[in-house]
């Protein structure tokens, strides 16, 4: 069984774009009902995304919240031709992490800049094995910020590289760069973690 499979994160259901444009004319004509469609359509891939890569709860359904909150001030800013409607959310919870670990830096002493452990707790619950979900997180969050996110979106959460991209803000051959050095950097994190 490979990790990814071990961590069990189900790829986000896909949903057509005509009906994702007419759930958000629904939202900007302030219909309620649409916006508890798109919250329960969205709103698990979006969490487990933010989850996987930040590792913190609090961090994650702060991201989460934000993003949907930003969806409602301004439901017509989606754009269906630059990725899915979940792309987006994921996007845009995406920028709360990355603010929510800037603002965590500028308060970390240079002694304890490198150890992202303290920032990014991991979740004990996500493996039947204990052990092999610390190391594995463990080596996740060893990854450099970007590498963390490639693996995050692919291999855990199985979205195309395109969808991917969008999300992370680069093209997708960057994305397909980081994630390769990010799958090197895994194997041999793990592989060191093996050794007896």
């Amino acid at each position: 069984m490979s990790w990814v499979t071990r961590l069990g994160f189900v790829a986000p259901a896909a949903s057509a774009p005509s009906d994702e444009a007419a759930l958000l004319a629904r939202l900007a004509e302030g219909d309620a009902e649409a916006l508890a469609l798109v919250y329960r359509r969205e709103s698990g891939s979006v969490y487990r995304y933010a989850l996987a890569l930040a590792g913190d709860e609090a961090a994650a359904l702060d991201a989460v919240q934000e993003a949907f909150a930003q969806l409602l001030r301004g439901p017509l800013g989606y754009q269906a031709g630059r990725g899915s409607l979940g792309a987006y959310l994921a996007g845009m919870a995406r920028h709360q992490l990355l603010n929510q670990w800037r603002d965590a830096r500028r308060h970390v002493s240079l002694d304890e800049a490198d150890d992202e452990a303290e920032l990014f707790p991991s979740s004990d619950a996500r493996l039947d094995d204990a052990q092999q979900q610390s190391q594995l997180w463990t080596a996740i969050r060893r990854l450099s910020w970007p590498q963390r996110e490639a693996v995050v979106l692919v291999d855990l959460q199985e979205r195309s590289y395109e969808d991917a991209a969008a999300i992370a803000g680069v093209s997708a051959d960057v994305l397909r760069t980081r994630l390769h050095r990010a799958r090197q950097r895994l194997a041999d994190l793990l592989a060191v973690g093996e050794r007896p």
